[in-house]
């Protein structure tokens, strides 16, 4: 393997307690004129634990179907993700790490029962004028063809060089719409959904820890409030179907929340705001999608693995 390329391998689910004490190794650091280290992972045999799939739909509100529910790749495939942030090369420590955009696009209906291959791959950074932003791709493969995949967009704060151009996705769109639901968020179920992406990070767990890092309180993790607004949308794009989402602040256990919505020429667009801040939380953009266009990697690359 080439120097400076790693190439992680998982024939059963990416231990937590493996990666998440390799979060502790320190980081070697990222100097804006350095190249980004290559990372990918692959976990392969994937099927879905009905067990998974039941807690997934009972603390998101998601309606059970035919096929896996838009976010639930999302939500089961993050470990690789968790996996790469935590690497000994990643040159940041994933404590300073914040997930701030995701984009999502379902090419085809997934089977409950699909024998299924995630990967998942640095896809690119950008240096900010105020931290940098690391662009992380997963696909979930059936039969050796795409059939979902995604680019999460992550911000760490502390300045690493002169400021670049921001992402042309940076910007989310207005929303003007009409409430369509209200409720409050539960103190429960966090530990149970921190099992399900793997993601065991404090701040979603203790109030004490998520202070340390200037929140209020512990906060859910968004992968689970977007499944909430998406569970209490009316019906959604058909396949192809692209979802954009851009985590603008927490969302914290307990706090009152107010859904929005506005639908534009087919396409469908949502805000989250809580009674803790004026400003939304987390603004999301629904659509058919035909064609990978950026930031997604265009077919080559993918199928080349890089």
């Amino acid at each position: 393997m080439p120097p400076g390329r790693h190439q992680l391998e998982f024939d059963r689910q990416p231990s937590a307690l493996h990666y998440m004490l390799l979060a502790f190794w320190p980081s070697p650091g990222l100097r804006q004129d350095a190249p980004f280290p290559v990372l990918a992972a692959r976990w392969r045999k994937y099927r879905t634990d009905q067990l998974d799939l039941d807690d997934f739909c009972r603390l998101s509100g998601t309606r059970p179907g035919e096929s896996l529910p838009l976010l639930f790749p999302h939500v089961i495939g993050f470990r690789l993700q968790m996996a790469l942030l935590t690497h000994p090369a990643f040159p940041v420590p994933i404590w300073r790490v914040l997930q701030i955009r995701n984009h999502l696009l379902q090419h085809r209906a997934i089977e409950r029962n699909a024998a299924l291959e995630f990967e998942a791959s640095v896809a690119g950074h950008r240096v900010l004028a105020k931290g940098l932003e690391v662009d992380l791709h997963c696909c979930v493969r059936e039969s050796d063809a795409v059939a979902w995949e995604s680019v999460n967009t992550f911000y760490v704060r502390g300045g690493i060089g002169s400021g670049g151009s921001t992402s042309p996705l940076a910007t989310a769109p207005a929303v003007d719409g009409e409430e369509i639901a209200r409720w409050r968020e539960s103190a429960g179920g966090a530990l149970r959904f921190g099992t399900l992406t793997g993601d065991y990070n404090g701040i979603h767990l203790w109030d004490p820890y998520a202070r340390l890092f200037g929140f209020k309180r512990a906060f859910l993790h968004p992968q689970r409030v977007l499944a909430q607004c998406l569970a209490r949308l009316p019906a959604q794009p058909d396949i192809p179907q692209r979802f954009d989402a851009w985590l603008k602040g927490p969302v914290y256990y307990g706090s009152e929340v107010s859904l929005r919505m506005r639908t534009s020429a087919g396409d469908l667009s949502f805000e989250l705001s809580t009674s803790d801040d004026e400003r939304p939380a987390i603004i999301g953009h629904l659509s058919r999608e035909t064609a990978i266009r950026a930031p997604f990697l265009p077919a080559a690359q993918r199928a080349s693995g890089a």
